[in-house]
Parts: C-alpha cells; sequence; structure tokens
C-alpha cells in the first residue's frame, strides 16, 4: 500500500485545487498565480474535514457548544490557579492564559457570526459570544480575582523585578477591573453590569439602524429619477447617500430622504450615549471620553479638542479655498442653483481632481491586478523585513467560502511567523467593508515555542474571469496594503502575552502601521516593482503615478476638515452630558468645524455608525496618520525598500503590540517624543503641492 502513498497525494492535491490563470504575458509567481487564478475546488472523498481555521469540533455547528464548554472548563481552572498563586510573574501568566482561553473561541466565533455564508454557523456563532461575554463580565466584577492582582500590583519589591511588559499587561488587566467597577459595593457592581447588558442591546440597535432605508412615496418625487432608487411598490426606498450621483437632484434627494430623523433611532443614540456616562461616572470617571481615552496617545479629551482645533486653525485658508472650488465647479454646471451643499462635497471635489488630473479608476485597474498587487507585497515585505508570503493549499472544511485563499507568512530565518486567510472577493451575505480580525493572538509558551498568530483579511473584490484576472483600482489597491499593514503588524510582533498581541494596543496607535503602508502604495519606487499590464507586461508609466498622487491633494484640506467635524461631534457627544439634543449639538459643531450649511430635517449623527466602535476615538485616524506621515518622512521617505529601517521600525514599533506605552514606540521609532503640533504640521504638510512632480509630468 505504500507505493501509492506518492500518488495518491498527487491526486488529491490536484483535485482540491484545478486554478486557470490568465495572465497572457509572462509568469507569474506562486503567491501571485494563487490571487489570479480562478479556483475550482471539486469534493475529495480523500480528506478529511478538518474543521474551519483546522479545529476538528468546527466541521460542524455543535462544535461551537464543544469548544465554548472547554473554555469555560479551562477557565474556572486557571480562576483557581490564580487565586491561590502567590503574586508574582505567574499570576500575570495565568491571566494571560485566562485571557488567551476565552478570546481564542471569542476572536473566531465573532468573525464566523458575520462571514459565515451559512445562517446556521451565524447563529451558533453569534450564541457563543454572547455566552463568552457574560462570563468576562462575570470574571470582570470576580472580586477574589482581582485581589490577586491587586496583591501583585501592591508589592513594589516583586513589581520592580518584573519586565516592563509584564508590569504593563498587569496594569492592563487591572484596568479592565476598574471600567467594570471592581471597587464598587455589590449593588453599584449589579448596576454596572446591568449597564455593560443595556449598552450590548443599544450598540446592536444602532448599528443595524444605521444602515436600514428610509423610504418615500413615490408621488413625492420626480418620476424621472425614481429608476436611481428601489422602487418597492407605491414607495421608493433609498438606502445611501447616492454621492457620486452627477446629477445634483438625486444627490439632494437622497442626502434629504436618508438622513431624514427616526424618532426611534434618535431615542437610541440619546439612551445609548446616557448610558455610556452613567457607565463612566459610576467607576470614577469625569466622562466616557476620559475612560475611552485613557492608555491611548492621546490620553484625554482636552488633548484632543487641541489637536482639532489647531488643525481646524491651520487648514482655514486651504478649506476656504477647496470650498471657492467646489462652488466654481457647481457653478459652472448648474448656474441656477450655486450654492454649495453637504451632498456636493464628496462629488464635486472627485470631479476637480479627475479633470485637473485626468484620473480614470479604469486607465490604472489593468496594472493592479490582484495577483500583481500580491506579489508587490511580497517583495516588499522581503526587502524590509525578510518576510516572504507562502500560498498554502487548504485543506477540507477549512475555510467558509470555496474563494478563500490562506497565506503562511515565514520569515527567512525565524521560520513561520503565522498564517493569513485572505478573504477577498465579494459575497452577497457578506459585510461591505475592508476588515482585519484577530483569530488567534500570539503569546509565549510554557515550552518555550510560540502561539503563531492567524488573522483574517476580509475584502469585497470582484470575482477573476474567464478573460481577466481581479483588477484593481488604485482606492482598491491602498485598502490592500492597509489592510496588509494591520496583518504584519499581527505577524509581526512578537509579544510575551496574548493579552497585547498585534493590532490588540491603543486604537490610536494601532491605525499607524496600515497608515504607513498607504505611503508605501503611493511611492513609484514600490509600485514600480509590480504594477505591470496583466496583458502587455508594460510597467505603469510614472507618469501616472504622478497625477495619482498629486490629485488626492485637492480638495484635501475640505476633506480633512470634514473628518474633524465627525471628531469632534464624537468627542462632544461622549463628553459632559449637554441639556440640547444631538441634533442641536451637530448643528452647532457643522458650523464650526465644518463649513457647508446644516440641511433642516436631517440627523446625520444617526447614521455614525462609528459611534459604536470607535466611541470617543474617532479622531484616532486622524492621530495615526499624522504618526505615519511623520515615520514614512523622518524614516523611509530617503528608501522605501531600506532592509535597516524596516528592522528597526519592526523593533521599535511592531514587535510590542500594545506591550509598550504607544508614545514611546513612536518616540524610539522617531528618536523624538512629538508634540500636538508635529501631528498637526504633518498633516497640513501632506497637502502641499509637489512642484517637482509637477515638472516631471509637464516634460513626459
Amino acid at each position: 500500500m505504500s507505493a501509492y502513498n506518492p500518488l495518491l497525494r498527487l491526486l488529491r492535491a490536484r483535485s482540491a485545487v484545478a486554478p486557470r490563470l490568465c495572465r497572457k504575458v509572462t509568469t507569474w509567481s506562486p503567491v501571485g498565480a494563487a490571487f489570479n487564478a480562478q479556483v475550482v475546488r471539486r469534493p475529495d472523498l480523500f480528506r478529511k474535514n478538518v474543521g474551519l481555521f483546522g479545529v476538528p469540533e468546527l466541521s460542524s455547528t455543535e462544535g461551537f457548544d464543544v469548544i465554548q464548554e472547554r473554555a469555560l472548563l479551562e477557565t474556572d481552572q486557571l480562576v483557581e490557579k490564580a487565586c491561590s498563586s502567590s503574586p508574582g510573574a505567574v499570576t500575570v501568566e495565568t491571566f494571560d492564559k485566562l485571557s488567551d482561553s476565552l478570546c481564542r473561541v471569542a476572536d473566531l466565533a465573532d468573525f464566523i457570526k458575520v462571514a459565515h455564508p451559512d445562517p446556521l454557523y451565524r447563529e451558533a456563532a453569534e450564541k457563543t459570544c454572547i455566552n463568552i461575554g457574560t462570563t468576562v463580565e462575570k470574571l470582570n466584577t470576580n472580586v477574589e480575582l482581582c485581589k490577586s492582582l491587586k496583591n501583585l500590583l501592591d508589592n513594589e519589591e516583586i513589581m520592580a523585578k518584573l519586565d516592563p511588559e509584564t508590569r504593563r499587561v498587569a496594569e492592563l488587566f487591572m484596568f479592565d477591573f476598574e471600567i467594570s467597577g471592581i471597587h464598587l459595593d455589590e449593588k453599584q457592581r449589579k448596576e454596572v453590569v446591568n449597564l455593560n447588558v443595556r449598552l450590548l442591546d443599544l450598540n446592536n440597535q444602532f448599528l443595524m439602524g444605521c444602515h436600514m432605508p428610509n423610504r418615500i412615496d413615490k408621488r413625492a418625487l420626480p418620476h424621472h429619477i425614481h429608476q436611481h432608487f428601489t422602487n418597492e411598490g407605491n414607495y421608493v426606498q433609498i438606502g445611501g447617500l447616492h454621492a457620486d450621483a452627477p446629477d445634483d437632484l438625486i444627490r439632494e434627494v437622497a442626502y434629504r430622504i436618508f438622513l431624514y430623523p427616526n424618532g426611534e433611532m434618535m431615542h437610541t443614540l440619546e439612551e445609548l450615549l446616557s448610558c455610556r456616562n452613567k457607565l463612566a461616572r459610576l467607576v470614577g470617571y469625569e466622562s466616557y471620553a476620559h475612560r475611552a481615552l485613557k492608555g491611548t496617545m492621546a490620553k484625554s479629551p482636552d488633548t484632543v479638542m487641541n489637536f482639532l482645533q489647531l488643525l481646524t486653525d491651520k487648514l482655514k485658508y486651504r478649506t476656504e479655498k477647496d470650498f471657492e472650488m467646489m462652488k466654481d465647479m457647481k457653478t459652472k454646471f448648474n448656474p441656477r442653483n450655486a450654492d454649495l451643499m453637504p451632498w456636493d462635497h464628496p462629488y464635486l471635489s472627485g470631479v476637480i481632481r479627475a479633470e485637473r488630473f485626468n484620473i480614470e479608476p479604469s486607465l490604472y485597474s489593468p496594472y493592479f491586478s490582484l495577483g500583481a498587487c500580491m506579489e508587490g507585497l511580497n517583495s516588499l515585505f522581503m526587502q524590509l523585513f525578510g518576510v516572504s508570503l507562502l500560498a498554502e493549499q487548504l485543506n477540507a472544511g477549512e475555510v467558509w467560502s470555496e474563494d478563500v485563499r490562506k497565506l503562511a507568512v515565514v520569515h527567512e530565518t525565524e521560520g513561520l511567523l503565522g498564517h493569513i486567510y485572505c478573504d477577498f472577493f465579494y459575497r452577497p451575505d457578506k459585510p461591505h467593508q475592508d476588515c482585519h480580525f484577530t483569530i488567534r493572538g500570539g503569546r509565549r509558551l510554557d515550552n518555550g515555542q510560540y502561539q503563531l498568530p492567524v488573522v483574517v483579511l476580509m475584502l469585497n473584490l470582484p470575482h477573476p474571469t474567464r478573460s481577466a484576472p481581479t483588477l484593481l483600482t488604485p482606492a482598491m489597491m491602498e485598502n490592500l496594503f492597509h489592510e496588509m499593514g494591520h496583518a504584519m503588524h499581527s505577524m509581526l510582533g512578537r509579544t510575551r502575552y496574548q493579552h497585547v498581541t498585534g493590532t490588540r494596543c491603543a486604537t490610536d496607535f494601532a491605525e499607524v502601521p496600515s497608515i504607513l503602508m498607504e505611503y508605501f502604495a503611493t511611492d513609484y519606487r514600490v509600485i514600480n516593482q509590480f504594477a505591470r499590464h496583466y496583458q502587455t507586461g508594460q510597467p505603469l508609466p510614472q507618469s501616472m503615478v504622478t497625477r495619482l498622487c498629486e490629485s488626492k491633494k485637492v480638495c484635501g484640506a475640505a476633506d480633512t476638515q470634514l473628518q474633524i467635524f465627525y471628531a469632534v461631534l464624537d468627542q462632544i457627544y461622549h463628553g459632559k452630558p449637554q441639556s440640547r439634543s444631538t441634533t442641536d449639538i451637530l448643528i452647532d459643531m457643522q458650523q464650526k468645524y465644518y463649513g457647508l450649511p446644516y440641511v433642516p430635517n436631517t440627523a446625520w449623527q444617526l447614521r455614525f455608525s462609528h459611534l459604536v466602535g470607535y466611541g470617543a476615538k474617532y479622531y484616532s485616524y486622524l492621530m495615526s496618520r499624522a504618526v505615519a506621515s511623520m515615520v514614512w518622512r523622518q524614516c523611509f521617505h530617503k528608501d522605501p525598500l531600506s532592509r535597516e529601517t524596516g528592522e528597526r521600525y519592526r523593533r521599535e514599533m511592531l514587535a510590542h503590540g500594545g506591550g509598550k506605552e504607544p508614545m514611546l514606540m513612536v518616540e524610539g521609532m522617531l528618536q523624538k517624543r512629538p508634540s500636538t503640533e508635529d501631528f498637526v504640521d504633518a498633516l497640513v504638510s501632506d497637502l502641499d503641492p509637489n512642484f517637482e512632480t509637477f515638472i516631471m509630468d509637464s516634460e513626459s
């Protein structure tokens, strides 16, 4: 029988994957071929179902009960160990094992509940998330468990002997206890638990409502625009802002109807903000924003507001000029109705960019096949970190959709660093957003080995066809680089503790590695390594890259100002309670921090879904971009492919996850502690035109 084994393995491999490659000119590397092929996986009777992510129990939905029960049993044992052990490093190690045991189930289930196409899997995962969440709530209010950690933190002699990462992780675990009201009496602790339970419901209600369409009687709208919306009997249904519609009337109608206030949603938002404030005050914070910003780079609401105000002041003149350009463009299109309105901003800024720089995404897409972009990432990571992306064959039952790919991340000397599952292609029931999910965090095991991280990257790209691979627009290509930045943060981190692995760090730092990747994605020295026409093999002309980069600066001040407005609104909503409605606050902040007029009978805040996941932290995108800009300019701009700089970047920033204070990591990379003014100057300087590229473009 043994003589047949090699042949059997070969047959299995061939029957599992039958790719049809689309490239017509040159040969793709293995990683490029893996993503530029139409993969057809035929049923394989030889292979055993290994379960989702290789977890055998998850070959069926019943497996969620099994892995959940196992985690809860392990949790009980670890709680007992933590409470009976003498204070020391073992205390933190036990707490981290406890966190890891629950997170390995909760994180996996959290992904499956939104991504799996089978509703039975989604339902089973949702129940698991709820049960694990309930357990976490109980643990965070377990007085004896907290006391075991407090005994360590109060012992100065033992704490002094611990390494900095262990001390920080101990403090982070204590913070989890504190925000759960562990220091309160029993009655108040119950109130904290009840508020957290209520907030889970309110968060879900608000998120669902944010994306629900509004509808209006057909007779209320001109007949000729009905075709642009979803028709439902006697009603027209509007589920978005239609910001790219060339017709002013379509954009205006969509804006007014989609943002029309909903009384039930208004009540949900107000109760959500009220519960958050009560919770924060109950556990000893001045406001929810004060609680949310502890441990971040910003540290306090005052710092955030100072940053946003200073940025507004620095951008004032540029923003006014941007709005003047848009108004001139609108006057050209529609001289009878030339007032600039909020529904005009996204469309007109895009028109101005395209007109000024001849930016047409379809001209770029042939150079950005998905396989070429993955080759580019592979090449970049090899040059910066000595890391390769290797396409791995999937086992039966390992993934939730047949078009998912799996990458092994391998270092030239350290070996396998972890795995990335690439769920890149559109599915009807898939969330329409680009995301990074941690499935398993990295940590040092008792035997000295390392628990390898596992992550999923989710995009919504078009499928390859028989005649062409998946072709990306420039925006899609940048999003791919952005999400891969998150993935490499997870892969290259080598924290001792799972609790601070990879992207488990302060929100205003977590976006730095991903945004930094956007700078690589727009540098010609990087792009030139992979951007080739999928049919001719010709490289993307440098002048096209130049125009693309410069086009982003057009109306950039107005775009940034809009983000400032959103961030300010988020801060005010989560600050001290005010005796006015959320709409009144919006009207006031829109006037002060945006510039375009409020439209009566609209409530944009009811579509602000980031209030749930980024409550009091929406500013993080801007602050992270400022840090990424400074790192790029100071460290990578001269040579974006420098191995020396790449290794320093890994050593100073990526390796620590959340195990080191974020500002210390930034300071280590920049060799200085940046001020708020430095952050602002970095964002403003990104908008400065590059006159050298103008000259080069005109010469070409």
